[in-house]
């Protein structure tokens, strides 16, 4: 029978997956990488995040839903003008996927290059 903490570390393991999953969906479009880098420099209308794309404003507000809705970015409706910002905490759960995998290729690829000297010493 699961305890209450192995439960509970599940479900958040679980929320935390399909939260990676629909921030890397939102990274995988150049466009929403592009727009997610020019809000990084500074904040912007919808408006404006169009102006260089060549496309239609309805597929702008699409891809700003996709980011807003992945928690990359936040909106804000003043009267007519929707105004977009870059959620600074946003990508620190990629940090955290992206920090633990590195920490187990490098210990793995430590444990190869201990094991490749010995038997290169056992060799000789």
């Amino acid at each position: 029978m699961l305890d209450y903490l192995s439960l509970s570390s599940i479900l958040k393991q679980m929320l935390n997956n399909s939260s990676l999953d629909r921030i890397f969906y939102a990274l995988s479009d150049p466009t929403r990488r592009d727009i997610v880098e020019r809000l990084s420099k500074k904040p912007a209308s919808v408006s404006e995040l169009a102006s260089p794309l060549d496309m239609s404003m309805a597929a702008v507000v699409q891809h700003v839903q996709i980011l807003e809705e992945s928690g990359l970015i936040k909106t804000q409706k003043i009267g007519r003008v929707r105004s977009c910002r870059v959620e600074p905490n946003s990508l620190e759960l990629i940090e955290n996927w992206v920090h633990q995998r590195r920490k187990f290729w490098e210990r793995n690829l430590d444990r190869l290059g201990e094991f490749l000297e010995k038997t290169e010493k056992g060799k000789k």
